[in-house]
């Protein structure tokens, strides 16, 4: 037995002092790894990088914060824009080119910003571009006051307060897929994205009564003085990397120019089918979503002329906060219990895309007020059943460059989307009925669900050895 024990001793040595040696050699090998090793070795030190539950909590809840200044921001505009047009003489044509500035910008540096938050950091793309519209709003009443040009002027800010906004749900996207575990994404994304409800809501409010009171004026000032508070107390209290929060114009240029070229992983990722069903969803979903934002005011003003408007600008809004959160816990409570994630986010995007379209076809055959708002409010609400579907599906597919998929997405939804207002409008003057329009919103989602429902995964892709640069 003795024996026995000492032989074994021996031999454990002798493994050991080999698997030293092995390890020594290894570490005087040069750098260079095969790049799948590179991939899943990177891949392994993302899982260690994932936040607690607390900071999970605390980043969620400020994140929840910032999506709600940011929509703050982007409405303020159609709140005010009757009574700066009466204020500074501008006919429908004027306003409509200042309320559309915006979403030119919007288009430009969604596909930029992605990338750049991929590379350097959501967060710090984030509170650079919040720090930057936040400034741009606190002194936009000081600028139009002293210029003769307000609607130059007017123009020219919109559009850049849609390029610095354009960046911030890739970014977020980037950065929830690199700090988030698969099983939690849905939820919180979910829960990040009811700030725009809640940004809606808040602006609405407090934005037509400040309107009232004190002016126009005091809405950009209120705007942008606390989106720049939100961004101080992140860079106070909550960035991980105090005094490492500036971003050299090196890696900037570097991912100006990366994106331009579409060098890095999307040039792998673009031939393969999921990432391109779910980029066509994405894009068929926002669409469908900026057609009904658009036209269901006008809808209910000319078929209800006698409803209240706070009613159905309200009431739709209410309605998708809890749904958005409900679909994102269920949609993890799904994984957690077993069912396979592509399984949970193709169920999900049945409902927001294909359920959602059921109750938007029943708006145009509605025969009473409290009908359409009803239908309004599920078809709406439904829709943020998106999130924990096709928005978390990007971040399934290529954590390492969600922010660049999302921004390709984003950016190509933004566009048909203004090409869905225009045709609906177009549909509208033709057919004079509106139930052309709540099919163009059907079948427009009827392609994106379709086509992810047939070609989505919900496995990572972004791990290929032909990708070297993660």
């Amino acid at each position: 037995m003795a024996l026995s024990i000492g032989n074994n001793g021996v031999q454990d040595l002798g493994a050991n002092l080999l698997a030293s040696q092995h390890h020594k050699e290894r570490h005087q090998l040069p750098a260079a790894r095969c790049p799948q090793q590179e991939a899943l070795k990177k891949d392994g030190e993302m899982g260690n990088v994932f936040w607690s539950r607390p900071e999970s909590r605390l980043w969620t809840t400020m994140l929840l914060l910032g999506t709600c200044l940011l929509y703050c921001a982007r409405v303020l505009m159609p709140i005010c824009v009757v009574t700066m047009s009466s204020r500074f003489d501008w006919d429908k044509k004027q306003s409509g080119i200042v309320l559309s500035s915006f979403f030119w910008g919007y288009c430009l540096t969604q596909v930029v910003g992605g990338h750049l938050s991929d590379r350097i950091g959501g967060e710090k793309v984030l509170l650079l571009s919040a720090s930057a519209w936040g400034s741009i709003t606190a002194i936009t009443p000081l600028l139009i006051s002293s210029s003769s040009a307000q609607l130059t002027l007017m123009t020219f800010t919109r559009f850049l307060m849609g390029l610095l906004q354009g960046v911030y749900f890739p970014a977020l996207a980037s950065l929830l897929s690199q700090k988030v575990q698969e099983s939690e994404r849905a939820l919180t994304y979910s829960t990040v994205g009811t700030g725009s409800q809640f940004g809606t809501l808040v602006m609405g409010a407090a934005g037509s009564l400040l309107l009232d009171w004190y002016g126009w004026e005091s809405v950009f000032y209120l705007s942008g003085l606390l989106t720049l508070l939100w961004v101080y107390c992140m860079c106070k209290f909550i960035l991980p990397e105090k005094g490492k929060q500036i971003v050299p114009l090196v890696n900037l240029s570097l991912s100006l120019s990366l994106c331009l070229s579409l060098r890095g992983p999307f040039k792998v990722l673009e031939k393969m089918l999921p990432v391109w069903a779910v980029i066509v969803a994405q894009l068929c979903a926002a669409s469908t979503f900026f057609t009904l934002l658009s036209w269901l005011p006008t809808f209910f003003s000319e078929t209800f002329p006698d409803s209240k408007g706070w009613i159905f600008n309200v009431i739709p809004w209410l309605v998708a906060i809890p749904t958005s959160l409900f679909g994102g816990f269920l949609s993890d409570q799904c994984i957690s219990q077993g069912c396979k994630p592509i399984t949970a986010r193709k169920f999900m995007q049945v409902i927001g895309s294909g359920v959602s379209s059921l109750f938007a076809l029943g708006i145009g055959y509605s025969t009473s007020f409290c009908q359409a708002v009803a239908f309004a409010s599920a078809s709406i609400g439904l829709q943020t059943f998106n999130h924990s579907g096709i928005s978390v599906n990007i971040q399934d597919l290529a954590p390492s460059c969600a922010g660049l998929l999302f921004g390709v997405a984003n950016t190509g939804g933004a566009l048909l989307g203004v090409v869905c207002v225009y045709l609906a409008g177009h549909l509208i003057e033709n057919t004079g009925s509106w139930v052309s329009v709540f099919n163009l919103v059907a079948v427009v989602n009827a392609l994106g669900l379709s086509t992810f429902l047939i070609f989505g995964k919900a496995h990572r892709m972004d791990l290929d050895p032909a990708y070297t640069d993660l």
